[in-house]
């Protein structure tokens, strides 16, 4: 069995991923494809947090452009993480993984606030920590509070699950002749605006050299396999 590369890593989820192929809402075969996905990383001793969007239940910046207030749109948005976050947290309890939803907006009733130490020391404990409502405040992105925590609580790299296999030129959906990058610089990423994440969450890597991976989620064993140091998906770096 192939050994970890890194000891303490951030998984970034998108709401969609949790859809599967539902149009909206939590697909329950999808979830816990997902939270077995997680165990397998758990299962070879990766202290492993997570950062879910919200997606798949409300998209702030979609709710915005139809003339709704963007904090409040955003406000809305966090909430659908928190959902996000206790559904996977039940689904990884029910694999048998102990889990913690740390949330940056206070609601002492469904989940504990967002505390770097206690967070840390979840991580310590074998415990999965799921950071719930983004970075708290709006206007930033749930890649934007992944880059963020992932800084936080010092994971060695972000992982960035997606429905792709990595990093394209172009949209591969629309684009036929689209080319896979497998390595690439952040200045790069910023320069030719691919929208792989947000350029917040990328400028914040950038400045404090936190490696990220983009890899297909759909595909089984992949989130083991790019923890293990394999050769999947694309890279970002210096």
């Amino acid at each position: 069995m192939k050994q970890p590369l890194y000891k303490r890593v951030l998984l970034k989820l998108s709401g969609e991923a949790l859809m599967g192929n539902q149009g909206f809402g939590i697909d329950p075969d999808m979830i816990k494809y997902v939270a077995d996905e997680i165990r397998s990383v758990m299962d070879i001793g990766v202290q492993t947090a997570i950062v879910v969007g919200g997606g798949n239940i409300f998209r702030g910046i979609a709710a915005s452009s139809f003339g709704m207030d963007r904090t409040s749109a955003d406000h809305m948005g966090m909430l659908a993480t928190v959902i996000n976050s206790i559904a996977l947290s039940d689904a990884l309890e029910r694999k048998g993984v102990q889990t913690r939803v740390q949330t940056a907006i206070s609601m002492h009733e469904v989940a504990e606030p967002f505390i770097v130490r206690r967070a840390v020391r979840h991580l310590e404990k074998g415990r999965v920590v799921i950071f719930a409502a983004g970075t708290g405040s709006p206007y930033f992105t749930t890649d934007t509070a992944a880059a963020l925590r992932a800084q936080e609580i010092h994971a060695e790299i972000l992982l960035k699950a997606t429905k792709v296999d990595g990093i394209y030129d172009a949209d591969p959906v629309k684009n036929s002749q689209a080319q896979f990058i497998k390595t690439i610089s952040y200045m790069e990423v910023l320069e030719r605006q691919l929208k792989v994440m947000d350029m917040t969450a990328i400028s914040l890597a950038m400045d404090n050299q936190l490696p990220l991976a983009i890899f297909n989620l759909h595909h089984p064993g992949n989130i083991r396999k790019v923890v293990c140091g394999e050769d999947v998906g694309t890279r970002i770096s210096n």
